[in-house]
This record gives structure tokens, sequence and C-alpha cells, in this order.
């Protein structure tokens, strides 16, 4: 019973600030002027820009979360062989770029695309306001978020399995293949729900990196635009949401249970 009361705290932050507020959402999604009114709700279901959007926005986390893992693993592996302290210290200098605001570090790539980049390759023009560039910032602000879970797993590893294979005569590639990448995938699926989900709801770098070119908004603007014109559309942004909220919960199911299968 004691060990209950120390979960009550969190049990109250829950119902606050997630429970109350998506209750609100799905008020506002049907509710015009405190009035019953699916009209907006179902207007926003059967628009096909808002599906095409949410498309596109998945395609590119998709390729975020590709890289992210391509470049991440590696890091990941190299860091869990290095010894603690030195592998610590790397870590901490991996992550010291998180501590800055979010906000702040798009300016700082902002800058970097319009004005570095161009001095260094001679070019008149800027950077921004292209596909890779919003996937090139992307990436650097959620590789970490690959990085940490892997390199948690893989330090984690039993030495020995690594030993037993090599007596029995694999090769590198052979035991990477067969010990080492298995294992190491409660790693990559935790390492891709924590990129992929929020990849999918940002909007601050296709608006500063896409220099606010609606071909480069993701799900996350639309719903932003929604809130914020100067008549908020309540009724559309929260219907916005509540697809959105849904799509994660599918895909967070998906890792979940893969991330099951794989230890069973």
């Amino acid at each position: 019973m004691k060990r209950r009361a120390f979960a009550y705290p969190y049990i109250v932050w829950m119902i606050l600030f997630i429970a109350v507020p998506m209750l609100f959402i799905f008020y506002y999604a049907v509710t015009i002027s405190g009035k019953l009114d699916l009209s907006v709700f179902w207007d926003t279901l059967k628009n096909p820009v808002n599906w095409k959007l949410l498309l596109d926005s998945i395609v590119m986390s998709l390729k975020t979360t590709g890289i992210c893992l391509l470049l991440g693993y590696p890091i990941a592996y190299i860091l869990s062989n290095m010894k603690k302290s030195v592998a610590g210290f790397i870590s901490v200098l991996f992550f010291v770029p998180m501590w800055m605001n979010f906000v702040l570090r798009t300016y700082a790539w902002q800058a970097i695309l319009n004005y570095v980049l161009p001095s260094i390759f001679g070019s008149k023009g800027t950077f921004t306001g292209t596909e890779w560039a919003v996937l090139l910032v992307l990436v650097y602000d959620y590789l970490p978020f690959m990085v940490l879970p892997l390199y948690n797993t893989l330090s984690k590893l039993d030495k020995s399995l690594l030993e037993a294979s090599r007596d029995l005569g694999a090769n590198g590639v052979q035991t990477f293949g067969r010990v080492i990448l298995p294992l190491s995938v409660p790693g990559i699926v935790s390492g891709i729900t924590m990129v992929f989900i929020p990849a999918i709801t940002a909007f601050t770098v296709p608006v500063m990196i896409g220099n606010g070119n609606p071909d480069f908004f993701l799900y996350g603007n639309i719903i932003e635009i929604a809130f914020k014109q100067p008549t908020p559309n309540y009724a559309g942004g929260s219907t916005l949401s509540i697809i959105l909220l849904i799509s994660v919960f599918v895909s967070s199911l998906i890792m979940n249970r893969f991330d099951k299968e794989q230890i069973q």
C-alpha cells in the first residue's frame, strides 16, 4: 500500500496533462460554439489533402528514422566497445546540443545553411528551402534519440556470447549477423519509436528550414495552422489531432508487438 502511494503523483500528472487535454481535443472535434456539430469533423476526414500530407509526413519520418538508424547504430556500437569512462564522456558531448532549446538549434542550422555552407562552396544561393535540408536538420535533431537506446542495449550485451561465437569459428560478420544484431533488436525498436513518432509531428523545422514552403510541410504544420489562423478552426484542428493520435497509437502497437515477438 505504501509503495502504491508513490504512484499517486504520477497518476494525477497523467490525468491533468494527458487525459484531460485529450478529452478537450475530442470535445472540440465534435462541437462548434458548444453545440454538437459533426460537419467540420466529417469534412476534415473527407479532405484528401489532409491524408496526402499525413502520408508525406510518414514518408519523411521513415527517411529520418532510416538515416538515424544507419548513422546511430555504428556510433552506439563503437561507444559500447569503449571504456565506460571514455564512452560516458563522448556520450555527454554527443548529447550536449540537446540541452539547448529546439528552436535555437533550428535557428543555428538556418544560419549554417543560409550563410556558412554557401560561403564554403562558393554558392550565391542558400541551401534552405530544399527537402534534403529539412531532412538533414530532422536527422540532426533526432539522432541522439536513436543512439541512446542502442547504446544502452549494446553496452549490456553478454561478452561471453561473442567469445563463444568466435570460439565456434564465426567471423566478425557472422557474429554480428547472428548474435549482436538479434540481441540489439529491443534497442532498435526503442530507437525507431523515439525517432519516428516525434518526426511526424515536427512543425518548426519544415517552416524555418523549408522557408515556409507548403511543399515541405509535415502533418504538425496543418494542425498548427488550424489553431493559429485568424479565425481558429478548433474542430478541424482537433480532428486532425485525433487522426495523428490514432496513427501514433497504431505505430506504437506495431513496434511493441514486434519487440515482444523478438524477445520471445
